[in-house]
């Protein structure tokens, strides 16, 4: 019903001149509680051309899901007299939390470098905003090791082969969010591409925030940070004083 819908509002708006794009998100709210063991957002919708006519084997679509965006230091480790220290640092404004794409083909067959480093087609082309001077050389191999350590994490991914286009029409994307998946507003956000140029883009959001004592947790952290401390410390004196009393009994 839903993909119909989609599919009816598309004729309605064929007086565009462009491409035009219905999105959709099979979950508008992620909610994260205890025992979270991550889930998989389904990205959806319909394209039709000016013209009225089934579009899809015409154009490309690429998804693009990001999380909010925060700053980060990244340090690169050396050794030192022996010892393994943090050496050399750089800083990022605006990386993103989260960062996952999905394009129905290899983003190298689709657009050039200059256009997907506009949009973010890619991992590779990240808009990392570094913060103060840096050598440009050493600026990438920070920017490629933070895109590397977020991939292991499962934070930042790629799926060259992730849209399916069917009956000409209708598309869909399935992207997974893990376990430790940061909570926040995600934008999710669609580009129909032809010949090389994005033709026309629509965005969708998803709110994922924890639930429950989790988002209690949290809310104590932020709000009352001091007492929060204060009762943390407490605790881990209180689960020390009773481990050791527990090894002394045995």
């Amino acid at each position: 019903m839903r993909a119909l819908f989609l599919v009816i509002a598309a004729v309605f708006l064929m007086g565009q001149r462009e491409a035009i794009l219905v999105p959709e998100v099979s979950q508008s709210e992620v909610r994260v509680r205890q025992g979270f063991t991550g889930t998989e957002l389904l990205l959806f919708g319909a394209i039709l051309d000016p013209a009225g006519r089934r579009a899809g084997a015409e154009y490309d679509i690429v998804v693009v899901l990001k999380g909010p965006t925060e700053p980060i230091r990244m340090r690169a480790k050396d050794r030192i007299a022996g010892i393994w220290m943090n050496a050399e640092a750089s800083d990022f404004r605006s990386a993103p939390s989260f960062f996952a794409v999905a394009s129905s083909q290899p983003i190298s067959e689709i657009v050039d470098d200059r256009t997907a480093a506009i949009y973010e087609l890619g991992t590779d082309f990240i808009q990392l905003s570094p913060s103060g001077q840096i050598d440009p050389v050493q600026q990438a191999r920070f920017a490629a090791g933070l895109v590397d350590l977020r991939r292991r994490l499962g934070l930042y991914k790629q799926n060259d082969r992730g849209v399916m286009i069917s009956e000409q029409v209708l598309y869909q994307a399935r992207i997974s969010l893990p376990s430790n998946v940061p909570v926040g507003q995600y934008t999710a956000e669609t580009f129909a591409i032809r010949d090389g140029r994005v033709i026309a883009s629509a965005l969708a959001d998803v709110d994922v925030r924890k639930v429950g004592f989790e988002r209690f947790v949290e809310d104590a952290s932020q709000e009352w940070s001091l007492i929060y401390g204060i009762v943390a410390v407490m605790f881990s004196i209180f689960m020390g004083w009773v481990a050791g009393r527990l090894f002394a009994m045995i």
